[in-house]
């Protein structure tokens, strides 16, 4: 399995400074928060996304994603959200991302049954664009589709293959699933996953790996066990917490954690 981290963890660094992170501290890749506040976003001009591609190709890192924001289940017109979608996947193929994440983004006064129609909606209709630009979107296992369970409701009504799924390991285990039952929910379907550590399910405040409570070494496990060898991504949710610790001075630990839990999965 690859390693990256996600630029949540390094809010507002210049994309230079982020890669030199990734060679100094031996990630093969960058999940980039593609944000208005961030350097890069679907806002930025044709120049800017070719200086940003060459960029990773110049330090040999990968651009593992492009993390957006569009919530596909939200209540609302579909137009909105299918051209925040289009601007991700036209960003992803511009920079050379294989995917763009997303979320479901379904509110309190839907059923789940309609924003499972909602989401895998649009979804089917972004799917065909994403196929004409290469480009594969994942819908995150997050907020109102925090399962793998919850998150094939969605994938089995969409059923193309240019749609799938990012497992983040925090909110499955807050939705009570066990490692073994998400990624036999998501095995078909599964983008990459994203790790982290967490104090317990009330305190969310981002640990280094291996300090928390969350199944790490489980996830591993069953991954490797099922011969998947796909990317593991360390969301640390600094931009979210200001008080957690800086994750430069992280990254080395959290890199012989990742590699210690593989050896010992292999």
């Amino acid at each position: 399995m690859k390693l990256a981290f996600s630029t949540l963890g390094v809010p507002g660094l210049p994309l230079t400074d982020v890669l030199g992170l990734a060679t100094a501290h031996g990630y093969h890749g960058v999940e980039l928060r593609a944000h208005p506040e961030e350097p890069v976003h679907p806002g930025i001009g044709p120049e800017e996304r070719a200086a940003v591609r060459a960029a990773f190709e110049a330090a040999g890192v990968e651009l593992l994603a492009v993390a957006g924001y569009a919530r596909v289940a939200a209540p609302g017109d579909d137009a909105p959200v299918l051209a925040e979608l289009r601007g991700l996947l036209e960003l992803a193929r511009d920079l050379g991302a294989p995917y763009i994440r997303v979320f479901p983004g379904g509110a309190d006064e839907q059923s789940p049954e309609e924003a499972d129609a909602v989401a895998a909606r649009r979804l089917g209709t972004a799917a065909e664009e994403a196929n004409d630009l290469g480009v594969r979107i994942l819908l995150e296992t997050h907020d109102s589709h925090r399962t793998g369970a919850d998150a094939m409701r969605v994938l089995g009504l969409v059923g193309h293959r240019q749609v799938g799924v990012l497992w983040d390991v925090m909110h499955t285990w807050r939705g009570g699933e066990q490692p073994a039952e998400t990624y036999a929910a998501l095995a078909p379907h599964l983008g990459y996953v994203q790790v982290k550590d967490i104090a317990s399910a009330e305190d969310t405040t981002p640990l280094p790996l291996g300090a928390g409570v969350l199944p790490l070494a489980e996830c591993v496990d069953v991954l490797s066990g099922n011969g998947w060898d796909g990317w593991l991504c360390w969301e640390y949710e600094k931009r979210w917490y200001e008080d957690a610790a800086p994750l430069p001075g992280l990254l080395d630990a959290g890199r012989e954690h990742l590699a210690r839990l593989l050896t010992d999965a292999a």
